[in-house]
């Protein structure tokens, strides 16, 4: 890949500073305080600048959700560097996971109201692509540690064919915890949850346990495959987010 030209730097720096805007613009006042004209008021820019980098308001949501992945889609390549046994790397992208959330919170709390607006289809091509290719290696990702597990022996109870089942309980897990946290601030106080991310992953150990992935808590101290996590792929990142 070459290197970029001054207006090439230029035109992304530009398109960068406006996605900051509009995301604060959007956790602050909602999708329906998001337009071309409030941005172009907020920035130095003029609407036929912005129209150049976004075609749309939709496009420029959607733009903003390409963004949340991009960062999201870095930590868990991060966490696939981890080595060890197949339920050792799923901490691993468990913590990638909450690392996102702790890093950017601004970025899941739009991510959130995206996604719910269900605004791809009316973005550009290039984005609804990137977005779907983003969120599709993330999936491929956690689907290839359950079908290894199945494949070395240490999730006997399941077959390939049920690996995706089993990647979307863990996937519809940290989801749900996210959205509790963002949506139901204090439901989540009042039940008495002090940390939500760390409730959320002994719930997940408490269903691998369940379905007999090898292994058990029983068998392996997952302290210090946390530990070993974070020392040896998220030192720089969980002493930034306070986890270390």
């Amino acid at each position: 890949m070459g290197t970029l030209t001054r207006k090439q730097r230029e035109v992304r720096q530009r398109e960068k500073a406006l996605l900051g805007i509009a995301r604060k613009m959007l956790i602050e006042q909602g999708y329906a305080g998001l337009n071309m004209d409030r941005l172009a008021e907020a920035t130095e820019y003029s609407k036929g600048t912005i129209y150049q980098h976004f075609s749309s308001k939709e496009d420029l949501i959607t733009a903003l959700a390409v963004e949340s992945s991009e960062q999201r889609l870095a930590l868990m390549a991060k966490a696939r560097t981890f080595r060890g046994r197949p339920r050792e790397r799923v901490l691993a992208l468990g913590l990638a996971d909450e690392l996102f959330v702790r890093l950017h919170p601004h970025y899941f709390g739009s991510e959130l109201i995206i996604h719910m607006a269900d605004l791809e289809s009316r973005a550009s091509s290039g984005r609804r692509e990137a977005m779907t290719r983003q969120d599709q290696c993330v999936a491929a990702w956690l689907r290839e540690i359950v079908q290894e597990a199945v494949e070395v022996g240490d999730l006997p109870g399941a077959s390939i064919s049920t690996a995706g089942d089993v990647a979307f309980s863990l996937f519809s897990m940290a989801v749900g915890t996210h959205l509790c946290v963002v949506n139901f601030p204090h439901v989540v106080e009042q039940l008495g949850v002090v940390s939500p991310p760390s409730t959320m992953i002994d719930n997940a150990q408490a269903l691998l346990d369940g379905l007999g992935w090898r292994p058990l808590r029983s068998e392996w101290d997952y302290a210090l495959t946390h530990e070993r996590i974070i020392r040896e792929v998220f030192a720089d990142e969980c002493r930034y987010a306070g986890l270390a």
